[in-house]
Formats: C-alpha cells, sequence, structure tokens
C-alpha cells in the first residue's frame, strides 16, 4: 500500500468511507517491523488501541477534528496504562491517567501508538543518550536523529504516525525537526499544558509538536493549546496583534555574519543563505541584528544556576539511584551542586538585563531566522564528543524558553549528501500564529508527503525525464511518476559544461524568468540519500516552488556556475543553435542537449520557445518551457550582461540541551 498519513488526507479518506481507523493502525503497526531505528520504547498491541478506534465508531468524522489520526508520544508525557520512563528503566512508573495535552488529542479522535525514544529524562539534542539503543536519522542510519525527542521525530518522518508529541527546553521539539526534515512547533510557554510531563526545568519545559506540514501542525496546535488550571504554568493565549505572516511586507531578523556558526559545514550555510533569499521573495526585508544578548542567554542555560532545576526534578531520584543514569547525563545534573542561591539571584539578575537588551532587537523586526542547527553529525562522532559536539547543536536554540520566544522550525532543503537542513523562525511569546502563518508561505501548498513507506517527492528536469539518460536513477531506485507540472515562473535553465549527458542549471531569478516543465517522483525516504549523493556539483537539491504557489524539493544549481564569462558563453552558445548556426564547424542545439531533443521555437501561444521530444508534440508535460533543458530562452535578446547581480547569496562560515 501506499498513502499518505498527512491528517488532510486521512480525513478525506475516513469521510469518503475509503479507510478505516483500525485499519491504518494495523499496517503502521506492520510498517514498524522490528524497529530498526530504535524508535519506540514501549508500543500498543493492537487490541490496546482497538479500544480508541471503538470509542470513534458512533462518532461523526466530521465532529472530530483528529478523528482516527495515528500519533506518537514521547515517553516522559504520560498515557494511562503505559509505562513512563523518560528514558530510564529504573524510573519507570505507570501513570493512571492522560497527560491533559495527551487527553485533548485522544478527545479529538486521535489515537495513541505507544510512548517513543528519547535522551534520558529530555537532557540533550542529539538523541544518543538512550539505554534503549540510539535513535537512528530517517534519512541516513549512521547519523544522529536529534533529541531529546529523537523518537518522536523519527517516527512521523518514516510514515510511522501523523504527528507526534515531544517536549522543548532547550531545543528538543526543534532540532530532531531539522534533522528529519519536518515541521516543528515549540509553541508559548504554558500555552500546553505540562501537566502529566516528567519535568526537565519545570519553569521552561514546552510540550512540541512534529508535524508533517505546518497544516497539520496548526490542527494539532489548535486542539493541544488550553488552559489548564491545574497547572500552575499555564497561561491563556493572547492576542497576537499585528499578523506578519500575512502580511505582504514584513522585517525579519538574521544573525551578523561573524555571528552565524556552521562549525565548517559549508552545506547548510548556502541552504541558510537560500531560506532567506525565499523570505525576501515574499515580501520580507532582511535586518542584520546584534545576536550576542541571545547567545549570552543560550549559556545561561547550561552555566548557569538554570541546571540546578534538572536536580530539582529527579533530586529524590538522582540521589538514590544515579548509577542508574546515563552517564553523560548524570554528570550535566550533578553540576547543579556547584551552585547556590545566590548564584540563582545573580542569574536571574543577568537573565532579566539580557532581556532587557533582546527587546531593542524585537523592536526593529517582526520575526528572527536562524538554522535550527548549524551542521550534523554520525552517531560515532557524538558518542566520541557528547558534549561539545551537543553543545554546537544548541547555539541556536537555548536560549528561546528563558526568553519566553515562540518558534516554528520548518525544513530547508538537502544537503550534497541527502541529510536534511531546517530553519527556525522565531519571534517573542504569543506569536505562534503569525509564525504558522509564515511558514505556510514558505511551504506553499505542497506538503511533504511522508507515506507509509516513508517517502519523499522530488522534482526533476532534463536529462531526468521520463525516458531519458538519466532517468534510470530514479526508476532504479523504485521511484515512480506522480505528477506533471511547472515551475513557477521565475527560474531560468543555464548550460553547464560535461555531458554527454548534458545537464541543465535551474536558478530562480529576480526578473526575466519562465515557467519550466517538470516532473515529479516519489521514492523511498531509504533510497533518496544515495540519489542525492550522486548528484553532481554544481547540482543539488533544494526547494523549488512550483506554478500553483506550492513546493517540492528539486534540482537546483549553485549560483557561482553560472557566473562570469563561462555562463555568458553557454548563453550565446545556446543563443546561436537555436538559430540554427554551427558551433566548432558542426554543433546543432540537438548535439547540443542531446537526442532525441529538438528545438522548437514560437511553437505556444504568445511565441513563447521550447525543447521538446520528437513525436509527443500535444502534451504540456513534454516541453521545457523557455529554454529549457540546457539554457535558458533561446532568444540572443535574453542575454543579459547584468544578470549576475541580480541574485546574489549570502553565506557564512562558520552543550547540552532538552
Amino acid at each position: 500500500m501506499n498513502y499518505s498519513l498527512d491528517i488532510h488526507s486521512l480525513r478525506h479518506s475516513y469521510l469518503t468511507g475509503k479507510r478505516h481507523p483500525l485499519e491504518v493502525v494495523e499496517q503502521i503497526f506492520e510498517h514498524i517491523g522490528d524497529d530498526p531505528n530504535r524508535v519506540w520504547i514501549h508500543r500498543l498491541s493492537l487490541q490496546e488501541t482497538e479500544k480508541y478506534v471503538t470509542a470513534l465508531q458512533d462518532r461523526d468524522p466530521a465532529n472530530l477534528p483528529l478523528y482516527g489520526i495515528p500519533f506518537a508520544i514521547k515517553d516522559n508525557i504520560d498515557l494511562a496504562g503505559a509505562p513512563t520512563t523518560a528514558g530510564c528503566p529504573e524510573y519507570a512508573y505507570i501513570p493512571q491517567r492522560h497527560a491533559t495535552v495527551v487527553q485533548r488529542l485522544i478527545d479529538a479522535g486521535a489515537i495513541p501508538l505507544g510512548k517513543t525514544n528519547l535522551d534520558q529524562f529530555a537532557t540533550g539534542l542529539n538523541g544518543t543518550r538512550s539505554p534503549f539503543g540510539a535513535c537512528r536519522n530517517a534519512y541516513d542510519a549512521e547519523y544522529i536523529s536529534g533529541g531529546s525527542s529523537s523518537g518522536s521525530a523519527v517516527a512521523v518522518a518514516m510514515g510511522q504516525a501523523s504527528f507526534s508529541l515531544g517536549t522543548d527546553t532547550a531545543g528538543s521539539g526543534r532540532v530532531p525537526a531539522a534533522f528529519n526534515n519536518l515541521v516543528g512547533v515549540k509553541p508559548t510557554r504554558g500555552w500546553v499544558s505540562t501537566r502529566g510531563v516528567v519535568p526537565a526545568c519545570r519553569s521552561l519545559d514546552c510540550v512540541s509538536i512534529f508535524a508533517l506540514n505546518t497544516a497539520d501542525a496548526s490542527s494539532v496546535l489548535s486542539v493541544a493549546a488550553g488552559f489548564d488550571e491545574q497547572d500552575p504554568y499555564s497561561r491563556r493565549v493572547q492576542s497576537y496583534g499585528f499578523d506578519f505572516g500575512h502580511a505582504e511586507t514584513f522585517r525579519f531578523g538574521v544573525p551578523q555574519a561573524d555571528q552565524l556558526a556552521f562549525f565548517g559545514n559549508g552545506q547548510a550555510a548556502a541552504l541558510f543563505a537560500r531560506r532567506c533569499e525565499e523570505l525576501r521573495a515574499i515580501g520580507g526585508t532582511a535586518v542584520e541584528i546584534d545576536f550576542s544578548p541571545f547567545l549570552s542567554v543560550a549559556r545561561l542555560l547550561y552555566e548557569g544556576p538554570w541546571v540546578a532545576e534538572r536536580y530539582a526534578a529527579i533530586r529524590e531520584f538522582f540521589d538514590t539511584r544515579s548509577e542508574a543514569i546515563h552517564p553523560v547525563v548524570r554528570d550535566i545534573i550533578a553540576g547543579a551542586k556547584n551552585f547556590s542561591a545566590v548564584d540563582a539571584y545573580s542569574g536571574m539578575y543577568r537573565l532579566e538585563a539580557l532581556r532587557r537588551e533582546a527587546e531593542m532587537v524585537w523592536n526593529t523586526i517582526d520575526c528572527m531566522v536562524t538554522p535550527t542547527a548549524g551542521t550534523i553529525y554520525r552517531i560515532d562522532e557524538m558518542l566520541a564528543d557528547p558534549v561539545r559536539l551537543n553543545a554546537n547543536l544548541g547555539y541556536y536554540t537555548n536560549f528561546m524558553n528563558l526568553l519566553d520566544c515562540s518558534a516554528v522550525a520548518v525544513p530547508a532543503g538537502f544537503q550534497n549528501d541527502g541529510l536534511p537542513f531546517g530553519i527556525t523562525l522565531a519571534a517573542p511569546a504569543h506569536q505562534d500564529v503569525p509564525l504558522l502563518h509564515l511558514a505556510q508561505r514558505l511551504e506553499g501548498d505542497a506538503t511533504i508527503q511522508a507515506q507509509i513507506e516513508g517517502r519523499v517527492r522530488v522534482a526533476v528536469c532534463g536529462a531526468h525525464l521520463e525516458g531519458l539518460p538519466l532517468n534510470h536513477q530514479l526508476t532504479g531506485r523504485g521511484a515512480h511518476l506522480v505528477a506533471h507540472t511547472r515551475s513557477s515562473a521565475d527560474y531560468r535553465m543555464y548550460a553547464l559544461p560535461g555531458g554527454p549527458p548534458h545537464r541543465p542549471g535551474m536558478v530562480r531569478v529576480a526578473a526575466g524568468g519562465s515557467a519550466i516543465d517538470l516532473e515529479v517522483w516519489e521514492m523511498a525516504v531509504t533510497e533518496f540519500g544515495s540519489f542525492v549523493a550522486g548528484i553532481p556539483a554544481p547540482l543539488g537539491i533544494g526547494t523549488l516552488t512550483l506554478e500553483d504557489g506550492g513546493q517540492v524539493q528539486g534540482f537546483i544549481c549553485e549560483q557561482h556556475a553560472i557566473g562570469g564569462g563561462g555562463r555568458h558563453h553557454a548563453l550565446r552558445r545556446l543563443a546561436k543553435l537555436s538559430s540554427g548556426q554551427q558551433i566548432n564547424g558542426t554543433e546543432t542545439l540537438q548535439d547540443a542537449v542531446g537526442a532525441p531533443w529538438v528545438a522548437r521555437l514560437g511553437s505556444r501561444s504568445g511565441g513563447r520557445s521550447g525543447i521538446c521530444r520528437p513525436g509527443r508534440r500535444g502534451g504540456r508535460h513534454n516541453r521545457l518551457s523557455r529554454g529549457t533543458l540546457a539554457g535558458i530562452a533561446v532568444k540572443a535578446t535574453r542575454v543579459h550582461p547584468g544578470d549576475r547581480h541580480r541574485r546574489r547569496l549570502r553565506s557564512a562560515q562558520a552543550g547540552y540541551g532538552g
């Protein structure tokens, strides 16, 4: 079987009678198998899930927003009758009632599947600090999943749940989202009740949400959020005021170049720069900000007295059973004994001073944009250097809850090795809705399709199209064609050196672009990494905008490859070929792009030019608009020496968590 677990699709299948919740649960359990990625600590049996399904049998799916939607729960959040371990078997207990947030979701029709792996006591951002085994990344099992909400993220990314609950004290609801190509929502503190959650830092903890797309995340948050009078840290939702997420223009802050840290990962730097360009394209104005007060707050979380709150959360267990605690986690929490009550007050005074500095930054922007994490590490690297590398992961995340921010982590493309990269949109408390609106504009209408088999979609052009020389790189990985579509009308195609087969470079431009015909193919997540790894520079995989405003992963070209004389030589070459001229005495346009492609000029309404395959003239999917497979518009009039200045990408070089 092969269908999407996103909430909209599942609800539609239930409303039309195409599927039944128990059928979906059965197929998910079959898909999980022996759990090679170490996602789950405790899975409900099929018989245990049946009681939740039975409770829905007399209910109208239209009246329950999460009717039949399967979800996973981080194992520091209570599910009645299932053990809560917080990642420590000796700590386990069986709660008699659901956590408030779990109850709200079940009341809305959602079906719990079980409890997921985590960094023990939610102390870590990497997913390796668990006696149940290091949770493995959904895209490459050699890499970390991110933590501490590791299993919750991987469950959704691998098609084992429609959404999941995590917690976020220092980044645990955002880092795993970035590393597994998901949307991760860290709500305003107190929006979602933490009653029934094992605390990490009780005054800072948030319940977070992992979802396939922004619409799903918004749907879950609308159910999960609500004032809980029995939770002393619960807060009522407040008005957000100006909705910068829907505004035609907005201002987003970006750390100064010398404050951006990618820890040697140049691809992450380029992906971040491109996402910032996309924010500009939808009306944003980038404002360079001083990130230093935020970094100073981040250091307070583990270098200051707040680490004592982790000790307070499990004090009795720590004092009597410390040998049962993971060594790295034990050492971190033991550091609490180095701080006094005086240190706690000094830390609070310092925090308030830094908060005032941060407020001055917020007064100049509507939201802030940062990488979610500057880089990613292999599991063996993390185990060899667990504190320093983990601290790198928290560079952009640790300050959020101390400064009472709301945040949404969103996907931002893939590295050449197939690993995802993500950015985070952040703003002061109660700005959750505008942040989600902005995230949805970045995402477009195209959803991230994690399916029962754990699949991903990619848009291709050029020699990867059906029937062309490189299409075997898709079909050989079990990919299948799902759609013919076109890009938005702001792309150009450029000739790249090498071949045959000759490869085009697709670049988004500020002016003078065209819609490019594309094919969308779908393949298993487990095959995607090797596909991306085989793509030669300067090509890579990034986010393409489609003509309907949706977005999908697809081929993009690094900007440097089309700059300078070589680029204009390629443009002149294609312009001459399009007019029938020969180069080097023999080359024709067919030679340049490779048979069976031939030039066809002015063949569509409006005199637009294109390249198509002979014998298949009728379908729009057989035409590469305006310039096409091996170059931009084949009309020489489209060569502008100033084009190289139209789009510049900024780049920058480059402890714990919970």
